[in-house]
């Protein structure tokens, strides 16, 4: 061969290499882009990094993963958004809470006053009672829920100390924005308002709201208790926190790769909810520990509950939801 037609050659795949293309005959390498709002410390992002890691190992073959973390692009609802329409994010957790404009049940997996206890909430999750919501998302946004994380108790975090409900009567207390959440805030007496959760910071300092609600992995890392060092321990709520994979992604992979992703999600989930339920009391205690939040006992959590309870009832019924919420509570008294 010439030695200008092999300079010519080795030049075109020189280029070749800088521009991402493939030489012919070789198989490009996938690359998988995740998401996550918080820092490597926080129990999503580990949940996530295990997903990688399974996934790599169940493939078997070359692979890449690109997690963008601390909010890199944007929050949890816009993370669900690009899932859906195939671009920026394939795979991230996301609350349910955000996926309400195709699911009107979605939100109500993670309401408050649903799970009895992380024993209740363990047994509801491996025994898929959720499939009808995740069959829903699949087929309205186009999104999997492929593995479920969470396992975080969430509790009030608030600028004074409150510890019955009549010291949370008129409480203007930041909620989600599914309804159900605004609904069963304003049951038990409180006034709740919608704020976007990068926002409740600001909000609290400013005077706008004097509470927010939300498992120790979230007021640790937002640093809530910097603005509301009380923690009014209401239990009203154990996060459900699914692995989403986008539908139009899924479908351009693979078969071994498809099959290694579903085994992943569900174990990586497992994982997740390993990770965050153990750590959350270990959290508080060293918050608490360091000066920097107040643990306060809330004597009427009974009695939130049946203020509540049928709200939760109607809600259900209203959304469809009437049989998940029957199974639920029938494995809550067996429970």
């Amino acid at each position: 061969m010439p030695n200008s037609l092999r300079r010519g050659l080795l030049a075109m795949g020189a280029l070749a290499l800088f521009l991402g293309v493939a030489p012919a005959g070789a198989q490009q390498v996938i690359t998988l882009n995740g998401a996550v709002q918080f820092n490597d410390d926080h129990a999503f992002t580990k949940a996530l990094v295990r997903f990688e890691e399974l996934v790599k190992k169940y493939y078997g073959k070359p692979i890449n993963f690109v997690l963008h973390k601390n909010s890199s692009l944007g929050l949890e609802k816009q993370y669900f958004e690009y899932m859906a329409q195939g671009r920026a994010v394939d795979y991230g957790i996301v609350s349910p809470a955000h996926m309400s404009t195709f699911s009107k049940a979605a939100p109500f997996i993670d309401a408050p006053f649903l799970f009895s206890g992380l024993n209740h909430w363990n047994k509801v999750l491996d025994a898929d009672v959720l499939k009808p919501v995740a069959d829903e998302i699949a087929e309205k946004a186009d999104v999997m829920l492929i593995g479920y994380a969470g396992g975080g108790v969430r509790n009030i975090f608030v600028n004074k100390p409150v510890g019955s409900l009549a010291e949370i009567k008129g409480l203007k207390v930041r909620v989600q924005g599914a309804p159900i959440w605004s609904r069963t805030f304003a049951a038990a007496g409180m006034a709740p308002t919608v704020i976007a959760y990068n926002e409740v910071y600001n909000a609290i300092q400013n005077g706008v709201i004097a509470a927010g609600e939300n498992e120790a992995a979230g007021v640790e890392a937002m640093k809530f208790y910097e603005v509301a060092p009380h923690l009014a321990l209401t239990e009203h709520a154990i996060t459900i926190r699914p692995i989403c994979f986008s539908g139009k992604t899924f479908k351009g992979l693979p078969k071994d790769l498809q099959e290694a992703i579903v085994k992943a999600g569900k174990e990586a989930g497992a994982y997740g909810r390993e990770v965050e339920s153990g750590e959350d009391a270990q959290k508080l205690e060293a918050l608490e520990k360091a000066g920097k939040l107040k643990r306060v006992a809330f004597k009427d959590r009974a009695e939130m509950e049946k203020l509540v309870a049928p709200v939760m009832a109607a809600y259900a019924k209203e959304i469809g939801a009437d049989k998940i919420f029957e199974r639920i509570n029938a494995m809550k008294l067996q429970n």
